[in-house]
């Protein structure tokens, strides 16, 4: 069985990181599929949302596989040669830039490099019983995944100093009240509700959707007025899509649109 799934289902992709004994936690394999599915679908132009999950119900994911870690730093000292982490140096949560929306379904624990998946998604949905934090000063590392870098852009700064620094784990709750994630559901109604929304997002122009994200991203990294001419730019290059001429004549028609991504 692949550590790593992927699902279509419509013009939804699920990927499903898949090592509920070990609560999904990210070893060598697991980077280099959940690596390749992302390439996977973005590049799949049937293909317009992703849903982010793992497998079971005790864990998203629980960050790096600290075993493994352990064996292979043990295996290097004894050969005589210097340690490699099994986190690749291209990996979906710090490098490769996914243009379509990406919806985390967190069912459970979010620890560490799960937690910086999750931070690297668009929105995010977790079950009642998640809880969330980065754990690497714990044992003296630092988050490498973008956790440092990310975090504090999602929250108070000193609530962000306060999750690194002490590596304490906070609720579903908690993570609602200080806007890290989006909402809260019960485990049951977690896929439920991400694939609703995806479905949603999925009822709009696609190429409208990708403009805003990225005018969204790139945006809060400029002054407003260079932001401003940004998002002018993006919009004019949507009006020259065939989606830009079919929403306001299924408007005038008084149907539902057609879109194709075109």
């Amino acid at each position: 069985m692949s550590v790593v799934l992927l699902e279509r289902r419509g013009k939804t992709a699920i990927i499903i990181l898949n090592r509920p004994e070990a609560y999904n936690s990210l070893n060598h394999e697991v980077w280099r599929e959940i690596t390749n599915a992302w390439i996977e679908v973005k590049d799949d132009p049937e293909i317009w949302t992703i849903i982010l999950t793992g497998a079971g119900d005790k864990a998203f994911c629980a960050g790096q596989d600290l075993k493994e870690m352990a064996r292979l730093k043990k295996e290097a000292e004894q050969e005589g040669r210097p340690f490699v982490s099994a986190m690749p140096e291209i990996s979906p949560a710090k490098y490769l830039e996914m243009p379509k929306p990406v919806i985390a379904a967190i069912n459970g624990f979010a620890i560490g490099g799960g937690l910086e998946l999750a931070l690297a998604c668009d929105i995010r949905i977790a079950a009642d019983h998640a809880r969330l934090g980065l754990r690497e000063v714990c044992q003296a590392l630092i988050p490498g995944a973008g956790g440092t870098q990310r975090l504090p852009r999602f929250i108070p700064f000193g609530l962000a100093l306060e999750m690194l620094m002490t590596g304490d784990l906070i609720s579903a709750e908690e993570a609602y009240r200080i806007g890290l994630i989006n909402r809260v559901v019960s485990l049951t109604e977690l896929m439920p509700t991400a694939q609703a929304l995806a479905n949603k997002i999925n009822e709009n122009g696609p190429l409208a959707v990708r403009a805003v994200k990225e005018a969204a991203y790139k945006g809060i990294q400029m002054h407003l007025h260079e932001g401003l001419r940004f998002e002018t730019l993006l919009l004019s290059k949507v009006r020259q899509s065939e989606d830009a001429w079919e929403g306001p004549m299924a408007f005038a028609e008084k149907r539902k649109p057609n879109y194709r991504g075109k």
